[in-house]
């Protein structure tokens, strides 16, 4: 999507000429009218009401019709010294040159004419109003007018620098007119114009034709417009731009804090958003600022380990379902047309559960010093966008800045200059978008790791692939590394488990072997980035069974992917065996009866092996293993193959891990059975805790026997991985995020699945809360020091292999 700022965002810090601002504000009102085209189209509804929406089409139009009348108001200020311009140019004394009159105002004649006749057209239209009226042949006209406008940018710069030269040489031409405050648009005609246009009516072709136009325009000229409307002039004429904004956490003395940081072309600017009050504007207050030319990311300290406030992963669990809860009843509140100031409320209280969240899930430190010694650090939740603020930060110092201190007045200034240049203006949470806008993808995504090309030198190289849930970030999965060349073939397959996920990121790394440089705080820091790059997980596009082909580009480098996405709940469909033999698909009491054991044998392998080398790997079970190791694996269990334990022990351990999910999600029957599921689900939210206990420990033994023994046999092994949680980062909840919606399902009768197989999928909230239901129900257990046995035989039966 580009995005091109709107008029009201432009700020100009110190004295600019009249002419000058006013060619900035007409440069942005008429991008930013083919900007909300686009925002609009994008997010047309499906299912508005047609008689509403044609009713709505008039005051649309209208809204658009007072808009124009302002923006030709404007454009006539501007032309309005003009004509005296010229007739001075021909005395003795002018104020302009013929040439520099010229090189000003180029195109703005003809602007005004283009939005005059389109004014004057709509004008009559709308005040003749009916549901059958045509306006899209206006817009598609105006569109197909864009060249005037691609000329008029690119004498851009060169019109702004003569009137700059011209106010500093003519006080009388700085004072030709007063400044336009800003060109004043409603964002959001357009995008209504669009919404209320129904695919059946004349318009919409036309309309779909004017879009078509601006897309190639804007895509033409977003990239050298971007650092236009975000700069500002700073001492001495040099131009200051804003890089790159977001929301980060501070760690100050211990404690996390809430920032907006803002990297400008010279400096690095921390500030903290004031509470607003009494309808106030938005307001930052200064913490601190490093010119780039004192920043550095290594530090003397840099060799001692950090020590990070975590927050347990059960509060960030209860975080999650009340922002769940009061997304869901958002939605019910919309749909009961209840006033506003209810939903306005249940926002206030989402904003505040998302703040929370945001400021206390990041757990990845980046570290920034200036030269005089003192250092700043950031928590930030993934790889990726540590490595974008790294980057861009580097690629900026290796232009020739110099030193400077800024005084208080002029920090002032360009701390208040940030509310108008920010681009980030919500916290980057998935919630914060509109509510019709896709919640993201709720099940299982296959992808394939092909190979990479357009390296320079022979590496050692591997990638990770991380997607976004909650709007943070987790690493999935890792390809295995790949020595020595130039063109990596990994061709190796993933499955990572998607929980409202929007976006799929892939990094990839050089492995570094020399250990010296092995950083504590982080996973794998010594290895070096050499490209990254993201693809949106678009729910229509991976609806399909076959697999999507794509090239994710990254400096240089195309790294090759293929995806296939699986529903949850499809993937409660449970697909008997095939095989009689097998154990993938069969009953568990059935298997346990054939080997004449109390637990799989595939349980008590992985489980063996797992301890014997994968305890202390990091992300174990979270990490995704190479989907055709596990198919190699679970085909030789299945045809109970004699060499499995040599295979195992030649595989890499996630894919052992990899193996037993999947046996464990493959089962006819979850493991809690389908008929006490509703049951745990109820008993986990007891308030009384006594109550809580006495349910969950009567189900939990009310189980089959294979069941409840193959489970203590789990939950003894997972209780034993979380001890190494300081080195696998797997602690008990972290576990059972993992297993709990494999364990506890509901049965497909019971599940949401659409009958028509082709069916778009859309998971609501109602998912996700009963994925974390799953989640406390082991969590329960994990957290419980003992679990009592009806009798004495629990640590013989679990290591048994008799009946």
């Amino acid at each position: 999507m580009l995005f091109i700022c709107a008029p009201s965002d432009i700020y100009r810090v110190g004295k600019c000429c009249a002419l000058q601002t006013l060619l900035v504000l007409h440069y942005l009102g008429v991008l930013h009218l083919y900007c909300v085209v686009i925002v609009g189209y994008d997010q047309i509804c499906a299912e508005c009401d047609l008689e509403k929406g044609l009713e709505m089409r008039k005051w649309v139009l209208s809204g658009i019709l007072a808009s124009e009348e302002t923006y030709l108001s404007h454009l006539e200020a501007l032309l309005l010294p003009m004509k005296p311009l010229k007739a001075a140019a021909t005395t003795s004394q002018p104020v302009l040159t013929v040439a520099q009159i010229e090189t000003i105002f180029f195109k703005v004649p003809e602007l005004y004419e283009i939005h005059k006749e389109f004014y004057d057209s709509l004008l009559p239209r709308v005040q003749q109003w009916s549901h059958h009226q045509r306006v899209g042949d206006l817009f598609q006209k105006q569109a197909s007018q864009l060249g005037v406008y691609r000329a008029f940018v690119d004498n851009y710069e060169l019109a702004v620098e003569t009137a700059e030269k011209c106010g500093q040489a003519n006080t009388q031409f700085a004072e030709i007119s007063e400044p336009v405050d800003r060109v004043t648009r409603s964002t959001l005609v357009l995008h209504d114009l669009l919404k209320h246009t129904p695919a059946s009516h004349p318009d919409h072709p036309l309309l779909q034709d004017a879009l078509r136009i601006s897309q190639n325009f804007l895509s033409s000229i977003n990239e050298e417009s971007t650092p236009r409307r975000q700069s500002m002039t700073v001492k001495k004429g040099e131009n200051r731009q804003l890089l790159k904004d977001g929301f980060m956490v501070e760690l100050v003395e211990g404690a996390r804090k809430l920032r907006h940081v803002f990297l400008f072309t010279d400096l690095l600017l921390c500030a903290k958003l004031k509470k607003q009050l009494g309808g106030k504007s938005q307001q930052y207050d200064s913490k601190w600022y490093i010119p780039l030319s004192e920043l550095s990311f290594q530090g003397p300290e840099e060799s001692e380990p950090l020590t990070i406030p975590q927050v347990p992963d059960e509060e960030l669990d209860a975080m999650k379902v009340k922002i769940s809860h009061l997304r869901s009843e958002i939605q019910r509140e919309k749909r009961a047309n209840k006033g506003s100031k209810v939903i306005e409320r249940l926002r206030k209280k989402l904003s505040e559960q998302e703040s929370m969240l945001l400021l206390t899930s990041p757990s990845m430190a980046l570290r920034a010093h200036n030269r005089s010694g003192k250092s700043y650090i950031f928590l930030i939740s993934s790889d990726y966008e540590r490595a974008e603020w790294k980057e861009m930060i580097k690629e900026q110092q290796k232009k020739c800045l110099k030193s400077f201190s800024l005084t208080s007045l002029e920090l002032q200034m360009l701390t208040n200059s940030c509310v108008k240049l920010q681009t980030v203006h919500s916290i980057p949470l998935t919630i914060n978008k509109e509510e019709d806008e896709s919640p993201g993808l709720h099940g299982f995504l296959n992808v394939i790791v092909h190979s990479a090309s357009g390296l320079k030198q022979s590496q050692n190289l591997y990638c990770t692939l991380e997607v976004d849930s909650f709007g943070f970030f987790l690493n999935k999965a890792k390809t295995r590394v790949y020595r020595y060349t130039t063109e990596p073939k990994w061709n190796e397959e993933f499955e990572i488990d998607l929980e409202g996920s929007q976006t799929l990121r892939l990094l990839c790394y050089e492995k570094s072997y020399n250990k010296t440089r092995q950083n504590k705080d982080d996973w794998d820091s010594a290895d070096h980035i050499i490209g990254k790059g993201q693809i949106a997980l678009d729910p229509q596009s991976l609806q399909g069974k076959d697999w999507q082909r794509t090239v994710i580009p990254m400096n240089g480098i195309e790294v090759k992917l293929s995806m296939k996405f699986t529903s949850r709940e499809f993937s409660l469909k449970r697909m008997p065996s095939r095989r009689p033999m097998g154990v993938f698909g069969v009953k568990i009491s059935t298997v346990t009866k054939r080997e004449r054991s109390k637990v799989p044998y595939i349980v008590r392998q992985c489980l063996e092996e797992i301890e014997r080398r994968g305890m202390e790997e990091v992300g174990i079970y979270r990490v995704s293993g190479v989907a055709t190791d596990i198919q190699n694996l679970k085909a030789a269990f299945d045809t109970n193959h004699k060499d499995v334990s040599v295979m195992m022990s030649e595989m890499d351990v996630n894919a052992i891990a990899g193996t037993l999910k999947l046996y464990f999600r493959e089962l006819p029957e979850p493991l809690f059975t389908d008929d006490l599921y509703p049951n745990f689900a109820g008993g986990i939210t007891l308030s009384d805790s006594v109550a809580k206990e006495s349910c969950m420990l009567n189900l939990l033994l009310s189980l089959p026997e294979p069941n409840l023994v193959t489970f203590l046999f789990l939950l003894d092994h997972l209780k034993r991985v979380a001890e190494k949680e300081c080195v696998n980062k797997m602690s008990l909840h972290n576990l059972a995020t993992v297993f709990g919606p494999t364990l506890l399902r509901p049965s497909e009768k019971d599940s949401k699945i659409p009958t028509n197989p082709t069916q778009p999928i859309s998971m609501g909230d109602s998912w996700s809360l009963e994925v974390m239901s799953q989640v406390q129900v082991l969590l329960y257990f994990l957290q419980l020091e003992t679990i009592p046995t009806p009798d004495s035989k629990r640590q013989s039966i679990l290591f048994s292999t008799e009946v």
